[in-house]
């Protein structure tokens, strides 16, 4: 099967996408956590465009169609589970997911413990205000505000990281969609998260806009957990291909509204394994292939 017919049956999709949590507490090997046949994956399924609930119970979105892109190249079936991003990452630690498709930002912290895939897609931070509120231009304007964040994500952290210096309070919600509504509802003056969540989030919602955003140089990337070193590689090779033959480049186009430009992270196979300049990086002159 092609996968652009695997993409465009939503009903196959759907039914390896299960609404709800796992119980954690099962601390399998990697060998243990994986079968020959399938891997779990899990993600925020509240944080659209990545992923989002369908109307028949399961979700969609950007990283949903790259879990299972990667499946179809590696001819495994992907049993997509969707949580809160808090719990995801101590759910793959405790060997309920064999690793994450949730957009998680490759940190200096976190490639202390997990491994990570090579980049998928370039990352910046973007501002969500109400729509007709004052324009930030200069994050000190923000002194004694709100900010509504999804709690445990990147921009969690960054955001009490820079507390002190922009003189802000942070407020943390289970999913980004509630950290939105907090802003609509008058009990944050802003939201912080990616700037391709943001951007779809103002595309749907004419009462809030886009403001400042913060250029980070950061990447997204896969978790796994640290001493998975066979299915990251085996995943990354996968990804490299994706890069490659077009099908990243055609995702991006269809959840983002935009084509990639040369050298995006999200259409360039990085040399090695891992995100080079964080602990985990291999350095490795494997082909780019898809074979």
């Amino acid at each position: 099967m092609s996968y652009w017919r695997f993409l465009q049956d939503s009903t196959r999709i759907a039914r390896y996408a299960t609404v709800g949590c796992l119980t954690l507490g099962f601390g399998l090997s990697a060998a243990q956590a994986s079968t020959p046949d399938s891997y779990r994956v899990a993600l925020d399924g509240t944080f659209a465009p990545h992923a989002m609930p369908t109307m028949e119970g399961g979700v969609q979105g950007f990283n949903v169609d790259l879990a299972n892109a990667l499946g179809e190249q590696m001819g495994m079936d992907m049993e997509i589970t969707s949580t809160q991003f808090s719990g995801l990452i101590p759910g793959l630690q405790a060997g309920t997911y064999d690793f994450l498709m949730a957009p998680t930002t490759v940190t200096e912290q976190r490639a202390e413990n997990l491994l990570f895939s090579e980049g998928y897609l370039d990352t910046d931070f973007q501002f969500v205000v109400k729509k007709g509120g004052p324009n930030i231009t200069d994050l000190h304007q923000l002194e004694g505000k709100v900010i509504a964040v999804n709690k445990g994500s990147a921009y969690d952290s960054w955001a009490r990281e820079h507390a002190q210096e922009y003189g802000w309070r942070v407020e943390a919600y289970g999913t980004n969609s509630d950290a939105i509504q907090a802003v609509m509802s008058g009990r944050a003056t802003a939201n912080v998260a990616g700037n391709t969540v943001s951007a779809y989030a103002v595309s749907k919602n004419p009462a809030i806009e886009l403001s400042y955003l913060v250029d980070t140089g950061l990447v997204w990337a896969i978790p796994f957990r640290k001493d998975d070193t066979e299915n990251r590689d085996r995943v990354e090779r996968a990804l490299e291909c994706l890069k490659t033959n077009g099908v990243m480049a055609e995702l991006s186009q269809k959840w983002f509204g935009f084509e990639p430009a040369e050298g995006a992270t999200v259409v360039t196979p990085i040399a090695g394994f891992g995100q080079p300049g964080f602990t985990g990086y291999v350095e490795d002159d494997h082909a780019f292939s898809c074979d």
